[in-house]
């Protein structure tokens, strides 16, 4: 499959098998850790089928003038892929192994800005490679120091326009049906402002910990209940059955 952008002819080719991957270690230790979480909530609520891929720095292509470029979002949802999880395990190529994907993030960790780099000329900018190679229709910029969120959203005019935060300070993801926002909190050790997921109905899709301590309230609060009941039982002269 072929497109054309600016000056580019954009095709969708699997990356050779011989190809040297960058092997740049992550920006800082945060990164891993808050794309974990977003992925581990989706999970646990059912989001995320065989097919689906997310992605945390791992390479996404395409070629551009018989050119490969490749750019690892901190984070990327991917709703289909229709190979063999095996055909992508170094690299994914949108068209050609599934879907374009539906969300990419970027976490700042540098002063650079390259999360905004609009950079057309090759290789291209971050931004530009999102927004008139790959075409995601949503772009997160997160600073996990202050908790700044910028959601962009592809409109009809094939561009990236800023949208605004609901009334919860949410932002509506269509394709996932789901609500993106900040939340505060612990996870991990760590203590700070997290990206989470809402559904439809504004409930907190929770972690597996969160699961975990829900369930130990309840149990506590069954084993108090139960108590109770003893109690009331053996002050009326009965004496409750183990």
């Amino acid at each position: 499959m072929t497109t054309l952008t600016q000056d580019y002819q954009i095709t969708w080719e699997k990356l050779p098998d011989d190809y040297k991957l960058p092997d740049d270690p992550v920006d800082n230790i945060n990164q891993p850790a808050l794309a974990a979480a977003l992925t581990e909530s989706l999970q646990l609520a059912g989001k995320i089928s065989a097919n689906t891929l997310t992605t945390t720095n791992y390479g996404i292509c395409a070629t551009l003038n018989n050119k490969i470029v490749i750019k690892a979002p901190d984070w990327a949802f991917i709703a289909k892929i229709n190979v063999s999880r095996e055909e992508v395990t170094r690299s994914y190529t949108p068209e050609l192994q599934g879907d374009i994907p539906v969300i990419v993030m970027e976490f700042i960790s540098d002063t650079q800005e390259t999360e905004y780099s609009i950079k057309a000329t090759y290789p291209p900018g971050k931004w530009f490679f999102y927004e008139r190679i790959l075409k995601v229709p949503n772009y997160i910029i997160f600073e996990p120091d202050s908790g700044s969120i910028e959601m962009y959203r592809l409109t009809n005019t094939e561009q990236y326009i800023l949208q605004e935060a609901d009334e919860n300070q949410r932002y509506w993801i269509a394709e996932m049906n789901l609500y993106l926002g900040v939340w505060q909190g612990t996870r991990e050790n760590r203590a700070g402002k997290w990206l989470r997921w809402w559904d439809e109905q504004g409930n907190l899709l929770p972690w597996g910990s969160e699961l975990a301590q829900q369930e130990r309230e309840r149990a506590e609060q069954e084993r108090q209940r139960a108590e109770r009941l003893a109690a009331q039982l053996r002050a009326a002269g009965i004496e409750p059955e183990d």
